[in-house]
């Protein structure tokens, strides 16, 4: 899943974004209302995990912006206000879930796993197929033809976001801002190793090459020989 979480609480924040990200999901932080508003219009995500006490623009007023200007991507909102009035009145300004201070990240994990079944709009497209490839992002399986094939998170991460593009270049930078969060220096081999490895688990031992570089440009993934 690809989820932007809105929290003021920098530490808070970093820990569930790290967290995400070690279960494989891409998730990206804004630290006040409206820098949260810029990015979920700016960008499709899954899911929106929304403080309702932000600076500059408290959540609840961010949720009603969001969801009078059309958007419908599933949001749950996390608030040390647990009464039900304070629930009630969440889930009435467009929220779908309500999640109460203290929380285990495994509850909250599972509660953006549920809303993202929901099938949103961002979230609508959750198996990608690549001639005899299929990727399930809700299973965090892939097979081709028919048989498992066991991906590391980061290696899953990098072949949704290929899949998710196929039949298109996909540059070493797209690749940093998408995949690794602009954390290793663009001169490093990181992705290569990654790309590599990839390449061996996913086209190693079949007839067709799915997974192509593009001299002086990026990789691509297709169906079929050019």
């Amino acid at each position: 899943m690809k989820l932007l979480i809105v929290e003021d609480d920098r530490e808070a924040a970093a820990y569930v974004v790290k967290a995400l990200t070690e279960a494989g999901h891409v998730a990206d932080h804004a630290a006040d209302g409206l820098d949260g508003y810029a990015l979920a219009t700016g960008s499709n995500y899954d899911v929106l995990v929304i403080d309702r006490m932000l600076p500059k623009l408290d959540g609840l007023s961010l949720i009603g912006r969001l969801r009078a200007e059309g958007l419908k991507t599933p949001v749950l909102i996390l608030s040390a206000l647990g009464q039900v009035d304070d629930r009630v009145q969440g889930l009435r300004a467009g929220g779908d879930d309500y999640l109460t201070k203290p929380y285990a990240f495994a509850e909250l994990l599972a509660r953006v796993e549920a809303l993202s079944r929901r099938g949103g709009p961002a979230a609508a497209e959750t198996v990608y197929r690549v001639g005899d490839l299929e990727l399930d992002r809700l299973s965090h399986t892939v097979t081709r033809a028919g048989q498992d094939i066991p991906l590391q998170p980061r290696e899953f991460r990098l072949l949704e976001y290929l899949m998710r593009n196929a039949g298109q270049v996909v540059t070493r930078t797209m690749l940093l801002e998408n995949v690794w969060d602009y954390h290793f220096d663009p001169q490093t081999n990181v992705i290569d190793v990654h790309v590599s490895r990839l390449r061996s688990k996913i086209d190693k031992g079949f007839d067709k090459q799915l997974l192509h570089t593009v001299r002086g440009a990026g990789y691509m993934i297709r169906d079929g020989a050019r």
